[in-house]
């Protein structure tokens, strides 16, 4: 997750949580809730794959949320967890989009190891 804030200008906050919307950890600002967020995101990672499966077009791997005042990133981190992105108005979203996979890919190893 540190990977992301240091390589991707504009991310601002990370949160990993359960699909269930439990954080598992963050690496967040005070004044952000890891908990509010980990809700939020699971309940939007849940309606965009029943999106996917009713649109018929594979799996879901991410949606982003924008905002005047930046960006909420929920990547689908396999069936058990997502992690979370929150980006500030100068967030790189094509760098976010590049930068991310491995870190999803690393973090899907460890949960499921």
């Amino acid at each position: 997750m540190r990977k992301l804030r240091e390589n991707v200008v504009g991310v601002t906050d990370t949160v990993i949580a359960g699909v269930d919307g439990i954080p598992i950890i963050a690496d967040a600002a005070e004044s952000i809730d890891p908990a509010n967020v980990s809700a939020l995101a699971a309940a939007d990672l849940g309606i965009a794959r029943q999106a996917v499966e009713v649109i018929g077009q594979g799996t879901l791997s991410q949606t982003v949320v924008f905002s005047s005042g930046g960006y909420m990133a929920v990547y689908a981190v396999g069936r058990l967890a997502l992690m979370v992105v929150l980006g500030d108005k100068g967030l790189n979203v094509g760098r976010l989009l590049y930068e991310s996979r491995p870190v999803i890919e690393r973090i899907g190893s460890i949960l499921t190891s």
